[in-house]
């Protein structure tokens, strides 16, 4: 934990709100009673106690913010990132230490009627018939409104109302595919996305179909296709099918980006890791409610030494961490493609294996991040280049990192550009805002 940067420490910030005000409150004379052990730190911050279990990431603070982490808690690791003499090793003091007991025996304390119950297979098999059932319809539905917005044309999609795509995807949520109803919302984003949507949509609508069709001859299908298609539709997985589906994947893996997005209720977090011996990649994917703290343990620019379980399907994406071992370690090098041709000709074949991912990994090497009239782009060595997704503040960010000279690009490839989530130099890595 003391390897962290301060870049690191923001990427815990619920908001960026709250990374402006913990840099207000990292300063070495605001705080007092420091300290840290293997296990927390802690301190003292004017009139407030703030502590971090680095084990079980954690937030404990006593000022009455409803932000998790609040800025002291983010204030505080801040200070041990830019200054480690001023959180120097110490002995926990005994507020530190009940903080962490109680937290230890609400993990241990198994709530009353929660004893699991055998498990019935006739009647699982009877419950994931009915939705298999469920969603089969729903989708058959879906084609017929597809078919409808091709043969009325594309070109009247930009004047339909919200609603217009919001009742179809309420109805895919309706018929147990919520995963459906996400990709028809965001349906109504790309007519709004600038040049270029109607090509975009129709891929998507193109992609809406393929899942319909596919979904209808479901019986008929390899297995690994069939995991594919639930998982397309949102039909989750649970933890113990994951582990029993394949052997884990033992690795010291990079974790390259993150990035968080709130979609109704819950809060998104997408971490991509890479792993050094294999050069595979993953995608640990957790979802929370809104305000909840978001599991830290993955942090951008460290390293882990992990088995990750993936999730069942043709092209192993989405995966969970089975097991970690040791301590998270600072990124010393950079594993990614050389050049544009390579990174997309590896995206190509993923979506040639499973169609329905939604977005792909992109972690380049040796690009340089050029301005154009509108937006940016990345260029390769060879002189390809690809189009950037980037908010104002990620180009102020990343013109600033790279300051015309090569670095390393990791980011998520989706509609034909790549979002870049973080950028390497050889100071280490930068998340994007």
């Amino acid at each position: 934990m003391s390897t962290w940067t301060t870049e690191q420490v923001a990427s815990l910030a619920p908001d960026a709100a709250s990374i402006a005000a913990a840099r207000e409150v990292a300063g070495p004379r605001l705080w007092s009673s420091t300290g840290h052990d293997e296990r927390a730190a802690w301190g003292q911050c004017r009139s407030y106690l703030a502590a971090v279990d680095l084990v079980d990431p954690a937030f404990s603070c006593t000022c009455p913010s409803r932000k998790v982490p609040c800025k002291h808690a983010l204030g505080l690791l801040m200070l041990w990132a830019s200054s480690p003499e001023a959180v120097r090793p110490a002995a926990a003091p005994p507020w530190v230490d009940e903080w962490l007991a109680a937290r230890a025996r609400r993990a241990t304390r198994a709530p009353a009627g929660t004893e699991k119950k055998p498990v019935d297979p006739e009647a699982r098999a009877r419950r994931m018939a009915g939705r298999a059932s469920r969603i089969g319809a729903g989708l058959e539905e879906l084609d017929l409104w597809l078919r409808d917005l091709v043969r009325h044309g594309l070109a009247s999609a930009q004047g339909r109302p919200f609603h217009y795509w919001d009742d179809v995807a309420a109805r895919m949520v309706d018929a147990q595919a919520p995963g459906v109803g996400s990709q028809v919302r965001r349906m109504a984003s790309i007519v709004r996305s600038g040049d270029g949507w109607p090509g975009r949509l129709l891929a998507h609508a193109g992609r809406l179909h393929l899942l319909a069709e596919a979904w209808s001859r479901f019986d008929t299908l390899p297995a690994e296709t069939q995991a594919d298609l639930r998982t397309a539709v949102g039909w989750s997985w649970t933890s113990e099918e994951v582990l029993g589906s394949r052997p884990a994947v033992a690795d010291r893996w990079q974790v390259v980006a993150r990035s968080v997005a709130e979609e109704e209720r819950f809060r998104i977090q997408r971490s991509w890791l890479v792993g050094t011996a294999t050069a595979g990649t993953a995608l640990i994917l957790d979802f929370v409610p809104v305000g909840a703290p978001l599991p830290a343990e993955l942090v951008p620019g460290t390293v882990v030494d992990a088995d990750l379980a993936f999730h069942p399907g043709a092209w192993p994406q989405r995966a969970l961490v089975a097991a970690l071992r040791g301590e998270a370690e600072s990124m010393s090098e950079w594993h990614g493609s050389p050049t544009l041709e390579e990174a997309l000709a590896g995206n190509a074949a993923a979506l040639a294996t499973n169609p329905w991912l939604d977005r792909l990994p992109m972690v380049l090497s040796d690009v340089v991040p050029v301005s154009r009239e509108v937006g940016w782009r990345a260029r390769d060595t060879s002189g390809a280049a690809v189009d950037l997704r980037l908010d104002e503040a990620g180009w102020w960010t990343l013109a600033a990192v790279s300051g015309g000279r090569p670095v390393g690009l990791a980011g998520e490839w989706q509609d034909g550009a790549l979002r870049p989530l973080s950028v390497w130099t050889d100071r280490g890595l930068v998340t994007l805002p």
